[in-house]
């Protein structure tokens, strides 16, 4: 909440108006210096040390700051996810890696799941080996957001893209295509950034 003259808590604040420095001073003074120009002081950087304040009409502040906020871009991260199994080939690893990189150049997360089955079940740090070699084959284009944790009879991993500048990808196929969407169509799911768990079905 922003806080407007006498509510400004701080002893010592840092004034300005009309983009010219008016130097640090107590906010008493502060606020008296605002009122004699018919103005409010209104603190716009409380972090600062001290404090940041602005000699202003905070009724035409508080309308600037919402016109601003609902002309900012909301930004909608993306999870997808490529899953895998204890016993994937090294072809289909590399093409579900690809799959990965594509996803996160495009700026999305990644969820890799590694589902078990039967006998699997008796030897589940296998599925932990496995997304441990998936975070070092792809830790040139990605950051682990959550590590490899067990979630019923899979273990999930959450990835989420590197800077763009710092991103580089090295499962690229020679056919130069990734992967026939059809013959990988349980690679493509689309979750809400703050679903962590499993894709619709297999709650």
């Amino acid at each position: 909440m922003t806080r407007v003259n006498e509510r400004i808590r701080a002893p010592k604040v840092r004034v300005v108006y009309e983009d010219q420095q008016l130097g640090v001073m107590s906010s008493r003074e502060a606020v008296e210096k605002a009122k004699a120009v018919g103005m409010d002081l209104v603190e716009v950087a409380p972090n600062a040390s001290p404090p940041v304040c602005r000699v202003c009409n905070y009724g035409k502040y508080k309308y600037e700051q919402a016109k601003l906020k609902k002309k900012s871009p909301k930004t909608v991260n993306k999870i997808k996810e490529i899953k895998l199994r204890v016993g994937t080939d090294t072809h289909d690893y590399n093409i579900k890696l690809a799959r990965a990189e594509q996803f996160l150049d495009e700026g999305n997360k990644v969820r890799v799941r590694l589902q078990f089955r039967g006998r699997e079940n008796a030897h589940r740090e296998i599925g932990f080996e496995v997304l441990q070699k998936v975070a070092l084959d792809l830790k040139e284009i990605a950051n682990v957001d959550q590590q490899a944790r067990l979630a019923g009879r899979a273990v999930n991993m959450m990835l989420s893209p590197l800077p763009k500048e710092q991103r580089k990808r090295k499962f690229y196929l020679s056919h130069g295509n990734l992967v026939d969407p059809d013959d990988e169509g349980d690679e493509d799911v689309e979750f809400d950034d703050d679903d962590s768990g499993a894709p619709e079905g297999e709650q």
